[in-house]
């Protein structure tokens, strides 16, 4: 082997991809390894067989390799082989290895020609190979074949690139030289993932079919396509040879004859060849995983420190143990107390950064929903004044009124009372949703016991479903108390000595509060034309007077204005084709709101955000467009009829007077309400969970039967203990290897600017008798003799050690070695062979 020292990381690596496979996964970890990549009859299949000296890989039309092939190659003094999955078996009949490898694809993959990402390993020992681990991997194909799906060729494709894509294996990319090396589906991905050539080996397999009067030898010196770590030419059996049983033996003594009575070849025999990438092969896997070993190590003890808690919970479970499932039950209903808690009264752990939940949800409906709700239902003016006017004719009744009576004024404010009924048990039905909702998020922890999962949801929300009754009634009651007594009285109460004052303070408390923000946030202009742009986001400013947007959230560019004034806000449906959730603005005196536009349609992610941005429009005095019935149809066509000014000025004083008592009664009932639900319905609900939850759960049945676990569950636990040893076993295996060793450096980087626009694979023809002989690459610009430039990858880069250097002189018909009186000194970048 090239790197004395290293003799074991190959083997090492083989005990680790079986201690890996031996669980059914690779722990996410990337072991060391070479994939061979090429396409369909580029000879992938005789180069392996020719490394192992015995037939024994499936041939046949269509992709023969239909899963990863994990070919681990073990030097012993005795041949045999052996299956992952026939542990204990050993095949000496390498046709019967044949047959195992066709029929394990099928068992996966069908007999329909299918392919499957699930590896096969196979282990060969025997004394005429050299430790080396390769996986051959489906043959590039471009169309289906029998009953193959149509998108077979995108199917391999992404089976490759699962391998190669990982920093840790290397390259072996497979061209036939009688096809255009430039089109080589094997080069292109190699280029793709490893754009630097730092893990790409090139094999150039067919020379002996290459058409008459042309070679390979500038590809083979590295000089047409070059590549970091260079080319290595193979010869393998012909397909007739194959069909004959000719012996590889024989085949390898055949390649060898070949490439020193070759013309073009000769000079680099020693070189090429199946024995020297085989050697070359050894020593790159087995410097590459030197390379790789101390982050591989970082990366198992990393993965092994975050099972350990995990494991040794696991370790020494007993799922049948009354005694652990009465502890487990215990603490289950205890974490799921915390949790509740912690989602209701807000924590610093494992907060929710996607959405609002639990009680920052609660919170907005208490505080942003609720209020919008009251102040929905509220009536128009026109529809107010006409009730109070039809109130003072109906109570002087024949006779003609000279005050302003005050039943009039508790008629209407009762009436406006009872309205509250409506957003006050909609505000209890939105907190009941939620609170539903937190308990299905905190019993997510119990999913590995379903039965009791299930159980405490439904002991739970049925407690919660009770309270819902209680906490209705006593809200419901809270309205009847404020029918029962109308407190004129009140300190907040103008009285109406003052109500006729109202009205010119009001007038000055809004305009004083004109500049005031109040919201500002991002909204999508729906309504658009795509003519136009389409719909476009805009930073929104909210004011208690207008409605401006930006071109960003710097405020620079102001694009519009919108003052308030005759606006409301109406909800529109959302679209099949939009994710958005839409609500529009428009003038009530049909006016165009924006351009061209009667209404200015704005989007949200969520309909929570809507709700919001229309919470702060009835902030700013935009309320939402009131829903007209037949009945107020029929009474505003009607009613336009004129009043005398006594009267008119008795609907203004009471109009006053039900806005000031209106007010309190809102401030009122917006402080109680989040009090009520909080004590009624929330906290009792806490209460129960830390209280009577378990004995519920006990008295709901056999407790054994709540605590069996899922199958996921017994699946996780068994997979965690078995991948926990894995690990172990692997730093056992890797602990006593030491990385102190001859390294081999890095071959410069080429130029590979011939991905782009090379015009292919043109070899030239052999020299002609009368012309000077064509020299080695080494020896083409320097004068005869002479030592080559020190940085020059040659072919296989930093593998062409100076017993095997191309600038010796080539002999015709003889295969001797490297002349040592000729031998250029070695690079000061490259290590003298051992």
């Amino acid at each position: 082997m090239g790197n004395r020292g290293m003799e074991d990381l190959i083997p090492l690596v083989n005990r680790l991809q079986d201690a890996f496979s031996a669980i059914g996964q690779a722990c996410n970890l990337d072991l060391p390894q070479i994939a061979v990549v090429g396409g369909q009859s580029a000879g992938k299949s005789s180069v392996l067989e020719n490394f192992v000296g015995r037939d024994f890989l499936p041939r046949g039309s269509g992709i023969v390799t239909r899963r990863p092939l994990v070919l681990q190659l073990i030097s012993a003094t005795a041949e045999w082989a052996e299956f992952l999955h026939c542990k204990g078996k050993k095949f000496t009949d390498f046709d019967e290895v044949r047959q195992e490898i066709e029929a394990e694809t099928d068992r996966v993959t069908g007999a329909n020609k299918g392919i499957s990402p699930v590896p096969i390993n196979l282990r060969v020992y025997s004394p005429h190979v050299l430790n080396l681990t390769l996986i051959d991997l489906p043959g590039i194909t471009k169309v289906p074949v029998g009953d193959q799906p149509a998108d077979i060729e995108q199917q391999i494709r992404e089976m490759i690139m699962q391998f190669i894509t990982r920093e840790s294996c290397l390259i072996l990319a497979v061209t036939p030289a009688n096809t255009d090396l430039a089109n080589s589906d094997a080069l292109k991905l190699a280029k793709d993932v490893d754009p630097q050539g730092l893990r790409t080996i090139g094999v150039i397999t067919k020379l002996d079919l290459m058409d008459e009067g042309t070679d390979a030898r500038d590809v083979l010196e590295n000089k047409l396509l070059p590549l970091r770590r260079g080319y290595i030419g193979v010869v393998n059996r012909s397909q007739k040879d194959i069909d004959g049983k000719k012996d590889i033996k024989a085949a390898l003594e055949a390649e060898r004859k070949f490439f020193f009575s070759h013309p073009s070849y000769r000079h680099m025999a020693e070189k090429m060849g199946t024995p020297r990438l085989q050697k070359v092969l050894n020593e790159q896997l087995t410097n590459h995983i030197r390379d790789t070993l101390p982050a591989f190590r970082s990366k198992l003890q990393s993965q092994l420190l975050a099972l350990d808690k995990e494991a040794e919970e696991y370790r020494g479970y007993r799922p049948d143990d009354p005694s652990r499932k009465t502890k487990q039950l215990l603490q289950m209903v205890q974490q799921f107390s915390v949790d509740f808690e912690k989602r209701i009264e807000g924590s610093g752990d494992q907060v929710d950064t996607v959405e609002l939940s639990g009680g920052a949800k609660i919170n907005r409906i208490f505080h942003e929903r609720f209020p919008f709700e009251l102040v929905k239902m509220e009536c128009d003016e026109k529809e107010m004044r006409r009730e109070i006017s039809y109130a003072i004719k109906n109570i002087h009744g024949i006779r003609t009124g000279l005050f302003t009576p005050d039943m009039a004024f508790e008629a209407i404010v009762k009436k406006q009372i009872i309205k509250l009924k409506g957003p006050c048990v909609k505000c209890v039905d939105m907190v009941i949703q939620e609170l539903i909702n937190t308990v299905r998020q905190c019993s997510n922890k119990l999913e590995c016991f379903p039965r009791l999962r299930e159980e405490t949801e439904r002991i739970v929300t049925s407690h919660i479903r009770d309270r819902e009754s209680r906490a209705k009634d006593q809200v419901l009651l809270l309205i009847d108390v404020q029918l029962s007594y109308i407190n004129t009285n009140h300190e907040d109460f103008i009285g109406f000595a003052n109500a006729q004052q109202r009205s010119s303070q009001t007038n000055k408390s809004q305009s004083s509060a004109g500049n005031q923000v109040i919201r500002k946030g991002w909204l999508t202009i729906n309504n658009i034309s795509i003519m136009k742009g389409g719909a476009k986001e805009y930073w929104f400013v909210l004011t208690a007077e207008s409605l401006s947007w930006f071109k960003d959230d710097e405020e620079k560019e102001k694009k519009y204005m919108l003052p308030l004034d005759n606006l409301k806000v109406r909800d529109v449906e959302k679209s099949f084709m939009s994710s958005k959730h839409i609500f529009c603005i428009f003038n009530t005196e049909s006016r165009n709101v924006y351009k061209d536009n009667r209404t200015l349609e704005l989007a949200c992610d969520s309909q929570d955000d809507v709700d919001s941005w229309k919470s702060s429009l009835l902030r700013a005095g935009v309320y939402p467009e009131k829903t007209t019935t037949v009945e107020s149809e029929t009474t505003t066509t009607s009613d336009n009829f004129s009043m005398d000014p006594q009267l008119e000025r008795k609907v203004e004083t009471i109009r006053n007077l039900v806005d000031s008592y209106m007010a309190i009664v809102n401030k009122c009932i917006r402080d109680l309400m989040p009090k009520t639900i909080m004590h009624l319905m929330i906290n009792n609900v806490k209460d129960f969970i830390n209280a009577e939850l378990l004995a519920q759960l006990y008295s709901a049945g056999d407790q054994n039967a709540l605590m069996d676990e899922s199958q996921e569950q017994a699946q996780r636990r068994d997979e965690v203990l078995r991948t926990h040893q894995a690990l172990k076993e692997a730093l056992n295996i890797i602990g006593d290897i030491s990385t102190s060793t001859i390294t081999v450096p890095m071959p410069p980087p080429v130029d590979t600017s011939w991905m782009g626009g090379s015009s292919g694979g043109r070899r030239s023809p052999p020299p002609s008798p009368t012309a000077p002989r064509r020299m080695s690459s080494g020896q083409r610009p320097a004068p005869r003799g002479a030592p080559p430039p020190p940085n020059r990858p040659g072919p296989l880069g930093p593998f062409n050690n100076s017993a095997d250097s191309p600038q010796a002189p080539s002999r015709p018909n003889r295969a001797p070695p490297s002349i040592p009186s000729r031998r250029p000194p070695p690079s000061p970048t490259r290590q003298a062979p051992p």
